[in-house]
């Protein structure tokens, strides 16, 4: 973690610092580029893999020329490779983009015991949100910008884990969407005197590893699936708004989130939940 101290000589540079997860994916890949390809910008993406990483890498600085471009090694279902992330960050951070998901077809279990979709599609996005929130705060303005989809429904607040519940991959991906939807609206209330705007989006039908493990195909290419989440991050509009969910650049009334109680509920359990 990083103190403000660094704040006003980060924002004098002029630079934009954006953290990318899930980014060798196509999605992932798509929005690191686009914002590499924005001026005084400087991306960093998260990956699990070392040989994609560095691919990755140099097919952003090949398109855009911006050599402002590196990777960090995490996999994000695991809390102490998220707090090692965090610890190793030095110097700002502007906008923390969540994007990171997996859909496996069968139930697993992460090294702490907990089932991988909700790991990475949810308490992921918690748990980088909270590790980062001073970073974001002596970066401010910040941005947070949670990739989710308006393929979601079916929380079970009391199954989470799909302990009880028959598993279903798309089931536990629409639980996880929709959680991701709601958490965006409970850390909007908490970082917004921060000036951190907080908001989720659907990215578009893409044809990608996740939907097809979905059983999906999708008819929009990354590049049109990366827009509104690179728009969240860059555009005005994005800092200007929070708590919001938007569907191809605009806002699309989200019930999921207007449900104070079960919001509430969410964050508890996602905050209640440590190493194990």
């Amino acid at each position: 973690m990083v103190s403000s101290s660094y704040s006003s000589s980060a924002q004098s540079s002029g630079v934009r610092v954006y953290l990318v997860t899930g980014a060798t994916g196509a999605i992932g890949k798509a929005i690191a580029r686009q914002l590499a390809a924005k001026p005084n910008s400087e991306v960093v993406l998260v990956c699990r893999d070392g040989d994609k990483a560095q691919r990755a890498v140099r097919e952003i600085i090949a398109a855009t020329g911006n050599v402002a471009v590196r990777f960090e090694l995490a996999d994000l279902s695991e809390h102490l490779e998220i707090l090692g992330l965090a610890e190793r960050w030095t110097g700002p951070l502007h906008a923390l983009i969540n994007n990171a998901a997996c859909t496996p077809r069968n139930r697993q279990e992460t090294s702490e015991g907990i089932e991988m979709q909700f790991a990475t599609n949810v308490l992921c996005y918690f748990r980088l949100i909270d590790a980062f929130a001073d970073t974001l705060k002596a970066s401010a303005p910040a941005r947070v910008v949670n990739v989710a989809s308006y393929w979601a429904g079916g929380l079970d607040l009391n199954d989470l884990e799909f302990t009880r519940r028959r598993y279903d991959n798309d089931s536990a991906y629409r639980q996880s969407k929709q959680a991701d939807r709601m958490l965006s609206a409970a850390f909007s209330e908490r970082l917004l005197p921060y000036r951190i705007a907080v908001n989720a989006c659907h990215p578009g039908d893409v044809n990608s590893k996740l939907s097809n493990d979905l059983g999906f195909g999708g008819h929009e290419t990354p590049d049109h699936g990366a827009e509104t989440p690179v728009w969240l991050a860059t555009d005005p509009a994005g800092q200007q708004h929070s708590g919001r969910y938007y569907e191809h650049k605009r806002e699309v009334v989200c019930s999921y989130s207007r449900d104070r109680e079960a919001v509430d509920a969410l964050y508890r359990v996602c905050s209640n939940y440590s190493i194990r």
